[in-house]
């Protein structure tokens, strides 16, 4: 697709991220696509299930996953080159084209398995390129002092997409059956392209389209070696693993089985994701109204420690109330030490190297992190669900420790 390039919006002071009309534009476009995206989960995995079995249902889920790990540091460098308004517009274009074809082919026949595992792989090499793309566009769009409040306004996004998606691929489902649930989905993404195309960026040096190009092999490693030189991305991205590792495993595996031996059941579970999700929620509000953190590094070094006790003791609550309570105040800290690492990522990176820098940050929470739910399994089989908690909660606060112990991420600040 050939986007539309409007001219770079003229240097002006910053405004206010919630008075920015392409702040607004941006947003209104985001929170369009991810709520498609939680539709077209839940209708791929109707469809996948009503076609197949179960274990072929879960192959189909999982077929995206693959592309997106591999292609995703590629993907950096087109964001990089291509420029990440560009190609987000690209992105969610092909991912609602894909959406829309399968969506036809459903509604004609009956197609088996084949074309939903086809989508998921469509999905999943574009996401490898949309992920890095959308992780660097706000600091095309705003000002570096309305970074923070853009992430507070760009999680409040994602917590809405995931509560009314589900109902509203539930209520697609019930209507027509998964053709009229992936039809749903492909309009939702459809809508943030217009709402892309206008959204004025800023010039950054990337973007001279003289400018001398590698090739994408040697601007991947400069990317890389920009990371691991740079005083404050390396042990930054050391932080976002640690922290990753720790709390992808209690907060998926483990949070279910803590449910089942505690005798809450379903229902507890979905209370105590409930709580996690509200003190999300919260950490992104007070981000988008009150903007500036000063002494961001210090703040998100304290919010993983202190969040690593929580998921600790989460193990060890025997009340659902309590339970609840515990999962709003991990909410809250990893809400909150996410936000700003997200933030910091895109003002200390150089802006010619964000989307390889995005793209480095989203192997780690995308691609490596999930691999830590099989191990956390196996080892609550082996030792139960309290030494697991607390080796995990360890290992989130080691991330936290990295943030505290090295100067150049301690001091480091969020420019207002």
């Amino acid at each position: 697709m050939t986007a539309t390039v409007l001219p770079p919006a003229p240097a002006r002071p910053d405004r206010p991220a919630h008075r920015d009309p392409d702040v607004l534009r941006w947003l209104g476009a985001y929170t369009s696509s991810m709520l498609g995206d939680s539709v077209y989960y839940l209708a791929l995995s109707w469809a996948a299930v009503q076609a197949g079995s179960p274990a072929r249902a879960g192959l189909v889920m999982s077929a995206s996953a693959l592309p997106r790990a591999v292609l995703l540091l590629g993907g950096g460098v087109v964001a990089d080159r291509l420029g990440p308004r560009r190609v987000v517009i690209g992105s969610d274009a092909v991912r609602c084209a894909a959406v829309l074809t399968v969506a036809a082919l459903l509604f004609l026949t009956s197609p088996g398995l084949w074309p939903l595992a086809l989508l998921a792989l469509v999905f999943g090499t574009v996401d490898a390129v949309f992920l890095p793309a959308v992780g660097a566009l706000p600091a095309r769009i705003t000002g570096t002092g309305q970074l923070a409040r853009v992430q507070g306004m760009r999680g409040l996004a994602i917590r809405f997409a995931n509560v009314a998606g589900a109902p509203l691929g539930g209520l697609g489902v019930a209507v027509g059956g998964a053709p009229a649930a992936f039809a749903l989905a492909g309009v939702l993404i459809a809508v943030s392209v217009p709402l892309l195309i206008s959204v004025r960026v800023r010039d950054q040096p990337a973007d001279r389209t003289d400018a001398p190009r590698g090739t994408a092999w040697s601007e991947l490693r400069d990317g890389l070696r920009h990371i691991r030189r740079h005083r404050v991305l390396a042990p930054l991205m050391l932080a976002i693993a640690l922290g990753d590792f720790g709390f992808v495993g209690p907060l998926n595996v483990g949070l279910t089985l803590l449910a089942d031996r505690r005798g809450w059941g379903a229902p507890g579970m979905g209370w105590v994701l409930a709580g996690f999700g509200a003190g999300a929620g919260a950490a992104s509000l007070l981000l988008a109204v009150r903007g500036r953190v000063p002494r961001a590094g210090l703040v998100t070094g304290c919010a993983c420690v202190a969040g690593s006790v929580a998921i600790g003791a989460l193990a060890f609550v025997p009340a659902l109330a309590a339970a609840v309570g515990v999962a709003l105040l991990v909410g809250l800290l990893a809400g909150l030490s996410g936000a700003l690492c997200g933030a910091l990522l895109q003002t200390q990176a150089d802006p010619a190297y964000l989307g390889r820098v995005t793209a480095v940050a989203g192997l780690v929470s995308l691609g490596l992190a999930p691999l830590s739910m099989p191990f956390a399994a196996a080892a609550i089989g082996v030792w139960g669900l309290g030494p697991v908690f607390v080796v995990s909660a360890v290992v989130c606060g080691l991330g936290g420790a990295v943030a505290l112990l090295v100067p150049g991420l301690r001091r480091a600040e969020i420019p207002g």
